[in-house]
């Protein structure tokens, strides 16, 4: 070595990817520099870092007996054949159930000390949710009571209201709008037991930053808390499929802010405001906009998906998540491992989705068979034979369980579109994509009335298509009738099933059998929802159904609970 010339000093930063990193003086490896995040996002940790503080308070916890919670969880798998719901969207199910069976007196305009009590119904449906198995045995505060007892109170008065409000034509329209304040409170109910902190704050965040990036022609079409509550809505539906009466209660606290906390002197002047608003609901939620933000929230909801499994996974050691975001590598490790385990699982799942939603096909075709198409079938003169049956059970149990049976997950590559998408929503200084939204655009009418014509005889060949399968099976012709609407509602549910199955992917791209698949599925499955929104119309029969069957299986889950408590009793005097 040269004594003259000085000696080289290494270099302390190198230049990666266009970024200055640190060099570590002992391994002189590149030293990973935290990076700025994106305001929401940040807003979102603090505010979690902050909510999960303040609920880990002590708390006094509801109990409920051990032997009345096992015996409860059996009538629950049986309304998860029945509802082949998704485990998310059971809850609030049965809290739908539960008050329809303790409100049935109100809505059938029967006297009942019960249904004007709004601390016991506050009581009963928080002990049968926790029956259930919906809520966790002791781990509820009995404080909360306090919160669903103000909601019951609240929601009793426009139920009361609504038994004698003139605003109502037809008994449909009176039975619609109970059905929709059952309903909401339910969602209210919900939100007061469960304080879903974490899901609230991953929809506002997701709401932030699609609105920030949207540019809306024409300008100024929509005010920005118009446009931000579709934005909301849109992140609703995508991220976690929440469903109209969760918008609707939403919808309410955006326009009356102090709505869970409303004083008892502010709901009288309401009573007629509620129905006007109720009546708006539907148009609001179905703006020619939603399909266009619903279709941006799609491509990319996957992002906030693994940012509440990251959440999930930090919620009891809050402190090590800005340590672990800040941190590229550290947080994509993070992330990638969520993805990995949501990919394994979600062929397992969606076959769970598969069981439960053809069994329930199954048993709804046991009811349907029995009480509506034999007694149809002697009305015309008509039977069935042992084949015929054996079609009138097979085929829509077949259909459901073939469409949902070839979802695919989504392939290995699609986790680097994940990654690149999750940074431009978390991090400074990455590619940003922005979004359009037209709400004039100007389509060729000759265009689309061939598109509508070819789309209608799409719809027509698949239902004459079904209905010659029944038909050539020698099916009464009411059967036909039936079980082709029948195969409509099934494969609305299977469409529905087939979404869900697209949880984790990123921009989305139709394979050719999907396309054709789509041409005779989409369809039928429009049909299908067309006929579950007209039944959901008529309802009545819902809620005499769940008076019928919930209440003598609620009297002997309580008969159990009191004997077994009488018996720890007797067993605790002797000594």
């Amino acid at each position: 070595m040269d004594p003259q010339k000085p000696q080289e000093t290494p270099p302390k930063y190198v230049i990666i990817d266009g970024k200055l990193i640190a060099l570590d003086a002992k391994s002189e490896e590149p030293v990973e520099q935290p990076l700025e995040l994106v305001k929401a996002t940040d807003d979102l940790i603090t505010n979690f870092v902050a909510q999960v503080k303040a609920e880990s308070r002590g708390i006094t916890p509801i109990h409920v007996n051990d032997i009345a919670v096992a015996v409860a969880k059996i009538y629950e798998l049986v309304r998860k054949v029945i509802d082949w719901k998704e485990d998310y969207a059971l809850r609030r199910s049965a809290i739908e159930r539960i008050l329809k069976r303790l409100l049935f007196s109100r809505v059938a305009g029967l006297k009942s000390d019960f249904a004007d009590d709004p601390q016991l119904i506050a009581e009963t449906v928080t002990t049968d949710l926790i029956r259930g198995g919906h809520l966790p045995n002791d781990e509820i505060p009995q404080e909360r009571i306090e919160s669903v007892t103000k909601s019951v109170g609240k929601y009793l008065q426009f139920l009361k209201y609504a038994s004698t409000a003139k605003q109502f034509v037809t008994i449909k329209e009176r039975i619609n709008f109970t059905t929709f304040l059952i309903e909401v409170l339910a969602c209210e109910i919900e939100d007061e037991l469960s304080h879903p902190f974490k899901e609230k704050l991953i929809i506002l965040t997701m709401t932030r930053l699609i609105h920030s990036r949207l540019s809306i022609f024409p300008k100024n079409s929509l005010t920005p808390d118009e446009l931000n509550a579709h934005v909301f809505i849109a992140a609703c539906r995508t991220i976690y499929d929440l469903d109209d009466s969760y918008i609707a209660y939403n919808l309410l606290q955006f326009q009356y802010p102090d709505w869970k906390t409303l004083p008892d002197d502010q709901v009288e002047p309401l009573k007629e405001e509620i129905i006007r608003v109720w009546s708006q609901t539907d148009k609001f939620i179905t703006h020619p906009i939603s399909r266009q933000l619903y279709s941006i929230c799609e491509r990319v909801d996957t992002v906030f998906v693994l940012l509440d499994d990251f959440l999930q996974k930090y919620k009891n050691e809050p402190e090590k998540i800005k340590d672990i975001i800040r941190y590229k590598s550290k947080f994509s490790e993070e992330i990638t491992a969520f993805y990995q385990k949501r990919h394994k699982t979600l062929n397992t799942r969606l076959m769970r989705l598969a069981a439960f939603s053809t069994l329930s096909v199954f048993a709804s075709n046991w009811f349907t068979f029995f009480m509506v198409e034999i007694p149809l079938a002697k009305i015309f003169y008509e039977g069935f034979n042992a084949f015929t049956t054996f079609i009138d059970f097979l085929v829509p149990t077949l259909v459901m369980f073939i469409l949902v049976s070839v979802i695919r997950p989504p392939p290995a590559k699609n986790i680097d579109s994940v990654l690149s998408t999750l940074y431009s929503f978390v991090y400074q200084g990455e590619k940003v994509n922005l979004y359009e939204i037209r709400l004039n655009r100007r389509r060729n009418p000759i265009l689309m009335f061939f598109i509508v014509s070819f789309y209608l005889l799409l719809t027509g060949v698949a239902f004459y298509g079904v209905g010659y399968v029944f038909y050539a099976a020698g099916l009464p012709l009411t059967s036909v009738v039936f079980d082709t609407l029948t195969i409509a509602l099934t494969v609305f549910a299977a469409v529905n099933i087939r979404n869900k199955s697209k949880e984790l992917i990123v921009d989305e791209k139709t394979s050719l059998p999907e396309f054709v698949m789509d041409m005779f599925s989409v369809p039928v499955a429009k049909v299908g929802s067309f006929l579950a929104n007209k039944w959901k119309e008529y309802n009545i029969i819902a809620i005499f159904f769940s008076f019928l069957v919930e209440t003598p299986f609620n009297l002997l889950t309580k008969i159990i609970e009191n004997w077994s408590d009488f018996l720890k009793e007797k067993r605790s005097e002797i000594h």
